[in-house]
């Protein structure tokens, strides 16, 4: 009887921590059109390509496309409280390029992706930044105080970071959509296998938080 009332005890306490440690790690992925999956059905969107690829190595993520085409980085910030529903595990950034594109002033696109890191932090939700490259167009020194923002903000908050979010596709024609700015289905495919690696850190990460 002593036994039944341990292993009751026991189970009552070690349920819920099991529990946590097996449901799905709840992501959400916070972009533009270069997440949101413009010009493309919504399967072959980087969230939906990048849940395949997880659950293809065992990883089981729910996984919210938050992303908004023509967003900036003060865009994302502003619906950063809806986008992001209490109950996220971790959220992967991917804003700036057009902030870019637009030639906005560099300043203006660190305050926001610092009030997002902030704001997430304090939630005690897990931020991985994915780095944007500022065009050529608009000479070095833009080019310098755009690209530096991410790394720079990596470091300040001890956050992962994936250097350029377009690795191995951006200036690629036989890669991109007619535009020649966003990526096709394959682009896709090649984005989702060069920052697998990070996510799956990430989500190491976020698995031994919950332990």
């Amino acid at each position: 009887m002593h036994i039944a009332v341990l292993m009751l005890a026991f189970m009552t306490m070690a349920n819920p921590a099991w529990a946590d440690a097996t449901r799905p790690i709840k992501l959400v992925v916070l972009g533009d059109s270069l997440s949101a999956g413009l010009g493309l059905p919504a399967q072959d969107a980087f969230p939906a390509k990048l849940k395949k690829s997880l659950q293809d190595k065992g990883i089981d993520v729910d996984m919210t496309n938050a992303g908004v085409s023509g967003d900036t980085t003060s865009g994302g910030r502003d619906r950063l409280d809806w986008s992001v529903p209490e109950g996220t595990d971790g959220v992967i950034v991917e804003l700036g390029a057009n902030d870019a594109l637009r030639g906005l002033d560099p300043d203006l696109a660190r305050a926001a992706l610092t009030d997002i890191v902030q704001r997430l932090k304090a939630r005690k939700i897990a931020v991985m930044l994915c780095g944007m490259l500022a065009p050529p167009n608009y000479g070095a020194d833009y080019a310098a105080r755009f690209n530096s923002i991410y790394p720079d903000l990596a470091k300040k908050f001890d956050v992962p970071l994936y250097p350029f979010f377009l690795e191995g596709v951006a200036a690629d024609a036989k890669l991109n959509q007619a535009d020649g700015i966003h990526p096709t289905a394959a682009g896709v495919d090649i984005i989702v296998g060069n920052i697998m690696p990070a996510v799956q850190a990430f989500l190491g990460t976020i698995a031994e938080q919950r332990r």
